[in-house]
C-alpha cells in the first residue's frame, strides 16, 4: 500500500507541478471519468489545494454516454450546456483522468448520432485548443489502471499497472527530471525540423507526401498527454499526396477499424479501404467538411510503449511509429482545419520505412538519423 501511495504522488506531483505547472488562485477543473480513479484523483485534489489552486471535481457515471447517444433526439444531441462551456471558457488548468469500466460501451452506437453529436462539441474543442495556443489554458490527459483497460490489452491488472508505471517513468526516483531530459531531446529534433518544407513518408503500401511549410513541429513531453512521448505538426491542408497503409488496430469510441488504406489528393481522403470496421471508418470520413483532411502527422518516441495495447493515449507514442490524425487539427501548429472528428491512426515504422524532409533521410526503420 506504501508503494502504491508513493506511486500515486509521484503521478499527481507531475501532473499538477510539470504538465499544468497549477499556480496559487488557478482554477483547476479535474475530471474522472469514473470513481474507479478515485485514489489518483484524490492525491490530486489535495496537491492542488496546497499549491493555493482552487480545485473542482467532476466526475461521470458509467453508461450515462451511451444512454445519451440512444435516446437523444437531434435538438438534444446539439445542445451544448451552458455549465461546461462555461468551464470551458474559464478554467485555469484541466486534468483529465481515463478510467472506463468498459471500453465497448460505445462499440454499437448508432455512428450517425454520434458524428452529429461530435460535430455539436466541436466548439467546445476548438476553444479549449485556441485558450491553450494563446497560453491561457493548460490542459493534459492521464490514465489510470482498471480492468477494462487491462483485458483490452490483454494484460492482467497487476501487469497493465506496472505498465503504466514503466510507459510514465513513475518507477524512477525523480520521474519529472526523467521527462525534462526527453523534452531537451525532443526540442533538439523539433529545432531541426522546424523551418522544413516538405515531408516525404514510405513503407508498405506507403508512398505520400505532406507541406509542412510554415507550419510548427511541437515536442510532446508530458505536458498535454501522461505518458508521452512524440513530435508533432500539422500538416497543410490541401498539401496531403498519395497512399498510406496503417497496419495497427484503429480504435475511436469503442469501434475498430484494421489494416486501414487510404489515398489523398489535394489534401483529401478520396479513398478509403480496411479489412476490418470498413463501414465505421467511412462513416467518420463523412461526419463533416473537414474528417477527411489530415489535422496531424505525428511521430512517437517511447521506447517504452512498445505494443498495442488498444488504448490510443499509449499507442500513439509507441516508439518507432508514426499516427496521422484524421480531423481536426492544432492551432498551435498552424493548423486550420476544423472537424468533430480527431481520430488518430497509427502506423508501425520499424522495417522498410523511411522519413525524409526535404529530400534529406530524417528517420529509417524506426530511429530518428539526424
Amino acid at each position: 500500500m506504501n508503494n502504491l501511495k508513493t506511486t500515486l504522488e509521484k503521478y499527481a506531483q507531475i501532473l499538477v507541478d510539470y504538465s499544468t505547472k497549477v499556480q496559487k488562485g488557478d482554477l483547476v477543473l479535474i475530471r474522472a471519468e469514473s470513481a474507479q480513479c478515485q485514489p489518483l484523483v484524490k492525491e490530486i485534489y489535495k496537491l492542488v489545494l496546497e499549491r493555493g489552486a482552487n480545485p473542482v471535481v467532476r466526475c461521470s457515471i458509467e453508461g450515462l454516454a451511451e444512454d445519451f447517444i440512444k435516446y437523444a433526439g437531434d435538438e438534444q444531441l446539439n445542445f451544448i450546456d451552458p455549465m461546461t462551456k462555461l468551464e470551458y471558457e474559464k478554467v485555469d488548468k484541466y486534468i483529465s483522468i481515463g478510467a472506463p469500466f468498459n471500453v465497448k460501451n460505445m462499440a454499437r452506437a448508432d455512428a450517425k448520432k454520434m458524428a452529429k453529436r461530435s460535430a455539436a462539441t466541436r466548439a467546445l474543442s476548438t476553444v479549449m485548443l485556441n485558450r491553450a495556443a494563446k497560453g491561457e489554458l493548460s490542459w493534459v490527459i492521464a490514465d489510470y489502471p482498471t480492468q477494462a483497460l487491462a483485458q483490452e490489452a490483454k494484460m492482467s491488472l497487476d501487469d497493465y499497472t506496472d505498465f503504466i508505471i514503466n510507459s510514465c517513468y513513475l518507477d524512477l526516483d525523480n520521474p519529472i527530471e526523467k521527462w525534462q531530459e526527453i523534452g531537451r531531446e525532443q526540442d533538439r529534433l523539433v529545432n531541426l525540423m522546424n523551418g522544413g518544407k516538405k515531408l516525404h513518408i514510405t513503407g508498405e503500401k506507403t508512398d505520400i507526401t505532406f507541406s509542412v511549410e510554415g507550419r510548427k513541429w511541437v515536442s510532446c513531453s508530458g505536458l498535454n498527454n501522461f505518458p508521452d512521448g512524440e513530435i508533432f505538426t500539422s500538416p497543410v491542408e490541401d498539401s496531403a499526396q498519395g497512399e498510406i497503409y496503417f497496419d495497427f488496430p484503429a480504435i475511436y469510441r469503442g469501434n475498430e477499424s484494421h489494416k486501414i488504406w487510404l489515398k489523398l489528393e489535394d489534401g483529401k481522403v478520396v479513398d478509403a479501404k480496411a479489412e476490418k470496421g470498413e463501414d465505421f471508418l467511412l462513416s467518420m470520413l463523412d461526419m463533416d467538411a473537414g474528417s477527411r483532411f489530415v489535422g496531424e502527422i505525428a511521430i512517437g518516441t517511447n521506447e517504452r510503449v512498445k505494443d498495442v495495447t488498444g488504448n490510443i493515449l499509449f499507442d500513439e507514442k509507441i516508439g518507432g511509429s508514426i499516427h496521422m490524425a484524421l480531423g481536426a487539427s492544432y492551432p498551435e501548429t498552424g493548423g486550420k482545419n476544423e472537424s468533430g472528428l480527431h481520430w488518430d491512426i497509427i502506423k508501425n515504422m520499424k522495417e522498410n520505412s523511411r522519413i525524409f524532409l526535404d529530400d534529406k533521410l530524417i528517420y529509417e526503420n524506426g530511429k530518428f538519423v539526424i
